[in-house]
C-alpha cells in the first residue's frame, strides 16, 4: 500500500512541477510582451497570445494579472530573449530558446548541459537552417469543414492545416504572418486552445531506442533549466 502511495506522490509532484515551469516559463512570456507593446491586450497580439496559452495550462487569472502588473512596475526583471545551437549525440541538432535575466550565467548553464550529456554546444546558425520558425493555432474541431476553413484563411497566412492526435485542428503559418493570423481569428469568433511560435524541424533523423533515450536525457536536462523557455530537436 505505502509503495502505491510512493508512486502516486511522485507522480503528483512531477504534475506539480511540470506545472510550475508552465507558469513560470508565460510569466516570462508576460514580461516581455508587455515591455514589447504594453499592457493592454486588445493592442498587444502578443500578450493576446500569452493569455490564450495561460489559460491552457490552467494558470490562474490573478497570476496572470499579477505578471502584467509585475512588467510594468519599477522592480521589474529586464528578460532578454537569446536562442542557442547545438548538437546532441548521434548529430541530432537542437535549439534552445532562453529568456534571462543573466546571459553569462545562461550560456555557461547551457554548455554545460550539453557537454555533461555527450552533445556540443554551436555557433549561431549552426543547426537552426533546419527548422522552420513558424507560427501555430490549435482550435476545437467542432464540426469545422477543414476544407473551408483552409479556403478562410489562406489570405492570412496559412502555411498548413491538418489535425493533431486529440483531434484538435492545427494551423500553421510562417513566422512573419501571425500576427495576421491572429488577428484573422479574432475576427471570425474562432475560439484558439493555443497559439504560439514554434520551430518545426524540416527533416527529422531516426535511432534506436537506447540512443534515442541518450538525447532525451540531454533534451530533460536542458527543459529543467530555469532559464530556458523551450527546446527543440529533429529527432524522429
Amino acid at each position: 500500500m505505502g509503495r502505491i502511495f510512493e508512486v502516486r506522490k511522485s507522480t503528483m509532484f512531477a504534475r506539480w512541477d511540470k506545472m510550475a515551469k508552465q507558469f513560470t516559463r508565460i510569466g516570462k512570456e508576460i514580461d516581455i510582451a508587455v515591455k514589447q507593446g504594453g499592457p493592454e491586450p486588445d493592442n498587444n497580439s502578443a500578450l493576446r497570445r500569452c493569455i490564450i496559452n495561460a489559460k491552457a495550462v490552467n494558470m490562474p487569472k490573478d497570476r496572470v494579472e499579477a505578471a502584467i502588473k509585475r512588467a510594468m512596475g519599477k522592480d521589474k526583471t529586464d528578460y532578454h530573449e537569446e536562442v542557442y545551437e547545438g548538437y546532441a549525440p548521434y548529430g541530432i541538432a537542437i535549439l534552445v530558446e532562453t529568456a534571462t535575466d543573466n546571459p553569462t550565467r545562461t550560456v555557461a548553464n547551457v554548455r554545460m548541459h550539453f557537454n555533461k550529456n555527450g552533445g556540443s554546444l554551436g555557433t549561431s546558425g549552426s543547426v537552426s537552417f533546419m527548422f522552420k520558425h513558424l507560427g501555430e493555432f490549435k482550435i476545437k474541431n467542432e464540426n469545422i469543414d477543414v476544407e473551408d476553413l483552409e479556403l478562410e484563411l489562406i489570405d492570412y497566412g496559412l502555411e498548413e492545416i491538418g489535425e493533431d492526435s486529440e483531434g484538435n485542428i492545427v494551423i500553421r503559418t510562417p513566422f512573419n504572418e501571425f500576427g495576421n493570423m491572429n488577428k484573422a481569428l479574432d475576427e471570425k469568433k474562432i475560439e484558439v486552445i493555443t497559439a504560439e511560435l514554434t520551430r518545426i524541424p524540416t527533416t527529422t533523423v531516426e535511432l534506436s531506442e537506447e540512443e534515442a533515450n541518450d538525447v532525451l536525457k540531454l533534451v530533460d536536462h536542458l527543459e529543467q533549466d530555469d532559464d530556458v523557455q523551450k527546446v527543440y530537436h529533429n529527432l524522429k
